[in-house]
């Protein structure tokens, strides 16, 4: 059975019911039709003083390219708290059409296990992303349109780009103004794809609307011939983008399966961009349940890392526990074992497979200073023998194992891991961050690539140094990093599954973000406009004879 069938056969409460059973009150309620709903900012501002519930973040090994169902997990986790008596909500990132249509399909988790409705969810949803495309865009026909009426700002060079949802490699560099009009200016240009750029990074990191259009005016959308930066407000844009924003910035509810409730708002990638939800879906989140599940993008390495480096400094917030997700097929995967054979039995690849996972725990407990466990997201063709291997070897390492079922059974395959999170919530941790902000730009990068990825040293292009000068200079040094980087290896070359030989990190180019208010590191061949697979999944999705959605999942 499909995951869109299985969605469509349960039956979900009104989303007004959703609400009381969390105290939102009816007037702080914008329904989206019958199971979705915006929630007003007026709710988070009502319950500031409201003690938080607690934070747990689910964040996971490298994946192999279909994902190891950390979102899966998150939901089952939620719905596992509910099972065992306890007011859990989820915090989740609103899907990209990027994947939708490309190699992941969607991510509104799976099986039993899933977050609804998922058609609508993993496509238009409440139209969040789209307000943010066109917000993006405005930005760059207005600084088009400055320089068509005589470039008063004088600008030499726009460093702004346009974005749009889905992926599309032949977007990534782009000749405009092609049209031979008078004062028309032909420049080379270039698009992300939505869930990259900048707005959607502020969007995530806002903590009000004031906060939003002042992140907004502080964009650097170009630099004059002497290098002096050119802001989004100096085109007086941030209103009318603001304005663009308006609705979208209140959070998104809808629920599980199960009925339990679900903020999702925002959909950073963690590869590319900053990978977490918004800080005020979180911010509510907390105030609503006493347990509340999140997760960050990709592995640990990516998502994990800014979840904590970035989003937990602007937000000044801290898990209470960490989740990390694996699956034995990865861990094979990740030592060495081929794809086609990693449903057979190998305890010499699981061991092998096994350093990534160590790794990943290794930072939690040690770098970052938290309270983790290891959840496997088990499969049918996972073998007792191998079950009992791993949960061995993390006993000597002093972290605990929970087997989880959620695809299968939904919260009733993830009550273990639920009960252990409740105890493991209770102890004491010493949070730290994995690095100051008042060291330079390149000693920042330093930390985390050797102390997050365990690469022996960085390695600068010429423009890169050139770049981090430049931004230094400006007086962004003290701001933290954000660096795109392949989800598929802890170091940044997608083939380097088992990061054998001691390796480098290669850095490519550097953004300055003033806006997002983090610094950009381009490394290895990481692109922010992905291309699609041979064969996409927009290949399998369509409509039935009775108009319904199908091939999404």
């Amino acid at each position: 059975m499909e995951d869109i069938e299985i969605a469509r056969a349960t039956k979900l409460k009104k989303i007004s019911e959703i609400a009381k059973e969390v105290e939102i009150n009816e007037e702080e309620l914008e329904p989206y039709g019958r199971y979705k709903a915006k929630i007003s900012l007026e709710t988070l501002k009502r319950l500031e003083n409201k003690k938080n519930g607690k934070l747990v973040l689910v964040t996971a090994i490298n994946p192999t390219p279909l994902g190891e169902g950390k979102t899966t997990m998150a939901i089952g986790l939620a719905d596992g708290l509910k099972k065992i008596g306890k007011k859990s909500v989820l915090a989740l990132r609103e899907p990209s059409l990027g994947p939708v249509f490309g190699i992941k399909g969607g991510a509104t988790g799976g099986g039993h296990s899933q977050i609804a409705p998922m058609e609508d969810i993993n496509l238009h949803f409440t139209g969040d992303i789209h307000a943010i495309t066109s917000a993006n865009n405005l930005l760059s026909a207005m600084i088009d349109n400055h320089i068509y009426y005589g470039n008063e700002l004088g600008f030499d060079r726009v460093v702004w780009k346009r974005c749009v949802d889905l992926n599309d490699r032949q977007l990534r560099k782009v000749n405009t103004g092609l049209s031979e009009e008078k004062n028309v200016v032909p420049r080379m240009d270039g698009f992300d794809i939505s869930v990259a750029s900048e707005i959607m990074a502020i969007f995530c990191l806002a903590t009000d609307m004031n906060d939003l259009k002042r992140r907004i005016g502080n964009i650097i959308v170009g630099y004059t011939k002497d290098n002096k930066p050119i802001r989004a407000k100096d085109l007086k844009a941030e209103g009318a983008l603001t304005v663009l924003l308006k609705d979208a910035l209140a959070p998104n509810l809808v629920q599980t399966l199960e009925h339990t409730p679900a903020i999702v708002h925002g959909g950073p990638f963690a590869n590319i961009a900053h990978g977490c939800n918004s800080i005020i879906a979180t911010k509510l989140a907390l105030k609503l349940g006493d347990y509340v599940i999140t997760e960050a993008g990709f592995g640990a390495d990516l998502g994990a890392e800014k979840f904590l480096d970035i989003k937990c400094r602007k937000a000044e917030i801290k898990p209470d526990a960490v989740v990390c997700v694996a699956t034995i097929k990865a861990l094979k995967y990740h030592g060495g074992m081929p794809k086609e054979e990693i449903k057979n039995e190998s305890i010499e690849a699981l061991d092998k497979g096994f350093k990534n996972l160590l790794k990943h725990i290794d930072n939690i407990k040690n770098v970052y200073g938290l309270n983790v466990i290891v959840a496997i997201n088990k499969y049918t063709h996972d073998t007792q023998k191998e079950i009992d291997f791993l949960r061995k070897k993390l006993e000597e390492h002093g972290v605990e194992l929970s087997l989880v079922e959620s695809w299968e059974k939904g919260g009733e395959g993830a009550t273990d891991l639920a009960e252990k999170i409740v105890k493991l919530t209770e102890r004491k941790s010493n949070f730290t961050y994995s690095y100051p902000l008042d060291i330079s730009v390149k000693d920042k990068i330093k930390a985390i690539a050797t102390k997050i990825y365990g690469a022996k040293d960085v390695e600068y292009s010429k423009e890169s140094e050139e770049e981090i000068r430049k931004i230094e200079d400006l007086g962004y040094g003290n701001l933290p990093v954000c660096i795109a980087k392949t989800q598929y290896s802890l170091s940044d070359d997608a083939k380097n599954l088992e990061c054998n030989e001691p390796f480098n990190i290669h850095v490519q180019d550097v953004i300055l973000k003033t806006g997002a208010e983090f610094i950009v590191v381009i490394t290895g061949k990481i692109m922010t406009m992905p291309g699609l697979p041979r064969i996409p999944a927009a290949e399998n999705i369509n409509l039935d004879e009775k108009g319904n959605i199908v091939g999404i999942f």
